[in-house]
């Protein structure tokens, strides 16, 4: 997504305010969104989509409809579609490397019945407008994940099966935030579920600002422009090892000469 920002938006923004508005429409009970980490404080172009589908979703809450919307946020699932298990596990079979991008990176990580346990979970438990967080525990390093799966194997870590570091890809951080501290969210019933704490979404702003993006992706345009507009509408999305560093270093000159 990074190296593709219209389709990050067509798919995760738009696409998300396409379904919420057909919800509304077709009066569904309850619509619950799948975020993700990464859209807090998101240094990528997937979490800034994502959270803007999260800001859409909140906004609709503050008029009164039949359809109770609801986020959910949470990390990794291990043995999905895109997981590192499977990744790695790809590459123990064929003889390796393992490929890390980060000696130090961390990642939170839930099993695939955790994780839809506790979505349908928050879905029951909602009113409307919550972004519910989900308490993954502590973070992993994906490295010592790595060299206990070499090990599963049969094998030895850096000796039968190397380990090769990649560098970060950009947009990537050594770590992700859930905001499951006690400033940043409240409890639920469920020790596992939390509340967080974000700022109100007025409705008829975000609907102007999606209108903004519709129009942007309609014209011409670069990505420089489309991700620049994106830290317009999240003003907390601020670019790591990635081309869009360059928009952020034009908002703090900006800020200082304002």
């Amino acid at each position: 997504m990074e190296f593709n920002p219209e389709e990050a938006i067509k798919v995760n923004a738009l696409g998300t305010q396409l379904l919420a508005d057909l919800a509304i429409q077709y009066k569904v009970e309850r619509f619950v969104m799948i975020s993700t980490d990464k859209a807090v404080n998101p240094t990528n172009v997937m979490g800034a989509s994502k959270r803007l589908a999260e800001m859409y979703v909140q906004a609709l809450s503050t008029h009164p409809h039949e359809t109770k919307f609801v986020t959910t946020r949470f990390g990794n699932v291990l043995g999905s579609n895109g997981s590192v298990v499977l990744r790695f596990r790809e590459q123990i079979e064929r003889g390796g490397p393992v490929t890390i991008t980060h000696p130090h990176i961390v990642r939170y990580f839930m099993t695939i019945p955790e994780a839809c346990q506790l979505v349908l979970e928050a879905g029951s438990m909602a009113n409307g407008g919550e972004i519910f967080v989900f308490d993954m525990g502590a973070p992993v390093k994906i490295s010592d994940l790595a060299k206990k799966m070499i090990r599963l194997y049969g094998y030895i870590p850096n000796i039968d099966i190397p380990l090769k570091y990649t560098g970060l890809r950009p947009g990537e951080k050594l770590y992700e935030e859930l905001l499951v501290d006690g400033e940043n969210s409240v409890k639920t019933y469920h020790e596992k579920i939390m509340i967080a704490k974000v700022r109100t979404i007025d409705q008829k702003a975000i609907i102007n600002q999606f209108k903004l993006l519709e129009n942007k992706i309609a014209s011409p345009n670069s990505s420089m422009q489309l991700v620049g507009l994106m830290k317009q509408l999240v003003p907390e999305f601020v670019s790591n090892n990635s081309e869009f560093e360059q928009l952020d270093t034009t908002k703090v000159v900006k800020l200082k000469n304002g």
